[in-house]
């Protein structure tokens, strides 16, 4: 089959009729006509169908190793530096239709994906290990393009560190409660599936350390499976109108509590199970963190060129662009940005061999780069709000220009360079962007969107190789 077009995706969403609730109610007839769903189904869509644009064909896809059809890029093990970095023109040449504001566009599965092939020698020869589970899902994947959702994190309950899951008898964390001929039985829940009930498939795999062996696991299952439920916050998307919420109606992507009741997972679809070692070894000495940064970083620069473009659009609009403290801010978006850039091609270009003759990016630019992006995103979408000022609250609707006080509009709400309608879009754009409810959701979603940060600061000075460094200083210190 090879890559897909938007209409097979959202066919076979449809088909699939999983089981998604969202405001009470299970989602009934075609997914991709609900109002929540709709927007982001079709953005989806459109990611696939420029895999077949004349123009694209070259950045996007690749010959299949074993097919040889047209396949993603998304989907390819790179052997050499020039392979990282087709990867991440692909992932760049998609994030530009959804200004990066689409964190789990099926690029970033797929890139999750291909790190798990890369890290199956951490399963091969362990108990209740089955990496052959894992090449031959990766293998269709590719070959059908399939899209796939993850989730891994558990609920809220008690976050104390030792804590232990177990307090009552039905389990809340998702875990292993029974062993079948036919496979596992899953139950109880897992946090936060973005996208849940829109891709073809779900990742599931358990978070770093667990105490219990049950709760160690991984695997993939069709989003359709019995017994597993989808439950949607509330959407974000309040209206179909492009005009008043220019991106949360094309990219709300959702994100959903899942519900394992005595979930079957079939032996073959199991990657691990009843194994901590293997568990913690798997997301911490494979090389998933790189593979995953190198496709977060890639799309974050493109988010930051989009807000760095509105940025410049607003004072350009209301003629600020004198005032030193407005360049100053623009300056803060232009640093962030190719501050940004500079991590992912220096991750490049220390990138080294692993397994398998696979290239896999340096980390450490990675994670620096994805610490300062969560420290920043905050402050960015700050800047915004400070430059449209006043001008962020004066955001009349589509219906107000339609109305009889279009005239009032028109002379009161003009901009040096814009008209009032052009400029209530433009501000309408930055106000989705970092105040409605959507853009406040990016701002959370980007503060965390590879953990704690606190986390990630003390895991980057523990695993940073210092010693080169500490040498140095002590053979100065040895000089005199």
């Amino acid at each position: 089959m090879g890559a897909i077009r938007g209409k097979d995706y959202i066919d076979r969403i449809n088909q699939l009729q999983s089981e998604v609730w969202i405001d009470g109610k299970r989602v009934e007839g075609k997914i991709s006509e609900h109002p929540a769903f709709r927007g982001v189904l079709k953005s989806q869509a459109k990611l696939y169908d420029l895999q077949h644009d004349a123009s694209r064909k070259e950045l996007l896809t690749y010959p299949s190793p074993t097919s040889g059809e047209r396949v993603g890029i998304s989907f390819m093990m790179p052997k050499t530096k020039r392979d990282l970095k087709k990867r991440r023109i692909m992932v760049q040449e998609w994030a530009k239709t959804n200004a990066g504001m689409m964190g789990r566009s099926p690029d970033y599965m797929n890139t999750v994906l291909v790190s798990f092939v890369a890290s199956q020698h951490i399963l091969e020869g362990n108990e209740n290990c089955f990496p052959e589970n894992l090449i031959s899902l990766y293998e269709h994947a590719r070959e059908n393009d399939l899209s796939f959702t993850h989730t891994f994190i558990n609920p809220q309950f008690n976050r104390a560190p030792l804590h232990f899951l177990d307090e009552f008898e039905h389990p809340i964390a998702a875990k292993v409660i029974d062993e079948t001929n036919e496979g596992i039985i899953i139950k109880g829940a897992k946090l936060l599936a973005t996208q849940g009930g829109l891709t073809d498939e779900i990742i599931v795999y358990s978070t770093p350390s667990p105490l219990d062996k049950s709760y160690a696991f991984a695997f993939s299952i069709p989003s359709n499976t019995k017994g597993l439920k989808f439950i949607c916050r509330q959407s974000f998307c309040s209206s179909q109108s492009k005009f008043n919420y220019p991106l949360s109606s094309r990219f709300e992507e959702n994100d959903s509590l899942v519900v394992f009741d005595h979930v079957l997972v079939p032996w073959e679809r199991v990657f691990y199970y009843n194994n901590i070692q293997v568990a913690n070894a798997f997301s911490t000495k494979g090389p998933f963190t790189p593979f995953a940064l190198h496709q977060v970083a890639s799309r974050q620069i493109v988010k930051l060129e989009f807000i760095l473009g509105v940025a410049q659009l607003i004072v350009d609009s209301i003629n600020t662009s004198e005032f030193q403290h407005v360049q100053e801010k623009v300056s803060d978006i232009i640093i962030a940005l190719e501050t940004m850039k500079a991590f992912l091609i220096a991750s490049e270009a220390e990138a080294k061999k692993g397994k398998n003759g696979i290239i896999i990016p340096a980390v450490n630019p990675l994670y620096t780069g994805m610490i300062m992006f969560q420290r920043l995103y905050p402050k960015l979408t700050e800047i915004l709000q400070l430059l449209g000022a006043s001008g962020m609250i004066n955001i009349p609707t589509e219906e107000d220009f339609e109305s009889e006080i279009k005239d009032d509009l028109d002379l009161y709400l003009q901009a040096k360079t814009r008209d009032a309608k052009e400029r209530v879009k433009l501000f309408r754009l930055a106000w989705d962007l970092c105040m409605s409810p959507f853009g406040t959701r990016q701002t959370l979603y980007e503060r965390f969107f590879f953990g704690d940060p606190i986390r990630l600061t003390s895991s980057l000075f523990i695993n940073y190789n210092k010693k080169t460094m500490i040498n140095r200083v002590e053979g100065f210190l040895g000089e005199y």
